[in-house]
């Protein structure tokens, strides 16, 4: 028994390494001192850091991919709890149907999604609209949300909401004090798990982006598409830091566990 938790903790070990090891040179790489990708470097140096925060177009779309991902996945999970809650708590006709629909664009590939959406938008004239532009992000990682909030709902103890009522309090009451605080886990996780899909998504959106909406990913997509510098491995360094960041914060509000699962 012993020497079988031994070469699983081995194997465990080796296997997270193997998975973390690309994203480690991406960071080493970062520091380069030459002006192409170099590994191993001669020499250490902030270079690519400061001509990252210096490039405007950089900071412009870092700022719009932000807002993106950010407005995307917050009406998502807004949507995602009432659609949740009818899912979990009635039986009406075609709700597998239903169910299966809403979920239908975890199963479309997203170059099928991008183009559908271009030709969309070309017809009916609206391209170039940042708006437009987050409504396909919404479609798009809504799945993700519902299927957290899902998760926390199927879970919820109801005998807690029927206490409440039977005390007096009210529907609106209710769902604030005792329905939303008992499907947190599946909120934030869902949040979370939408945000980082809407901010990192490019295939879809390099159809649907024009040049005032481009994103992070695609403006990365297209230096990559013209250069070799190291710009990019400082960008991507600095990425992949703030989700672990954004990983530790949430961790410390709600409890990483709790958000992976999306339950209390």
């Amino acid at each position: 028994m012993k020497r079988n938790k031994t070469l699983s903790l081995v194997f465990h070990t080796a296997f997270m390494l193997f998975l973390m090891a690309p994203l480690v040179i991406v960071i080493i790489v970062s520091f380069t001192d030459k002006g192409f990708i170099s590994y191993p470097s001669d020499g250490l140096s902030l270079r690519w850091y400061r001509a990252a925060l210096a490039e405007p177009r950089i900071m412009e779309s870092f700022w719009l991919s932000l807002k993106l991902a950010g407005l995307a996945s917050t009406i998502a999970v807004c949507l995602a709890v009432p659609a949740a809650l009818a899912l979990t708590r009635f039986r009406f006709p075609a709700r597998d149907a239903i169910s299966a629909f809403l979920m239908s664009p975890l199963m479309i590939p997203n170059v099928v999604l991008g183009v559908s959406f271009l030709r969309f938008f070309n017809i009916a004239g609206l391209s170039g609209s940042i708006f437009w532009l987050t409504m396909t992000h919404v479609i798009f990682i809504f799945p993700y949300s519902l299927r957290l909030v899902l998760a926390s709902a199927t879970g919820m103890d109801r005998e807690v909401e029927l206490a409440a009522r039977s005390l007096g309090a009210g529907k609106r009451h209710t769902y604030g004090r005792i329905i939303l605080p008992l499907i947190l886990p599946g909120l934030a996780g869902g949040w979370l798990l939408s945000f980082i899909q809407s901010f990192d998504e490019l295939t879809m959106t390099v159809f649907v982006a024009t040049p005032g909406t481009t994103t992070l990913p695609v403006w990365m997509y297209n230096h990559i598409a013209q250069t070799i510098d190291p710009l990019i491995t400082s960008v991507s360094a600095i990425l992949i830091i703030a989700t672990v960041i954004m990983m530790i914060i949430m961790d410390r509000l709600v409890g990483l566990d709790k958000v992976l699962i999306g339950k209390g």
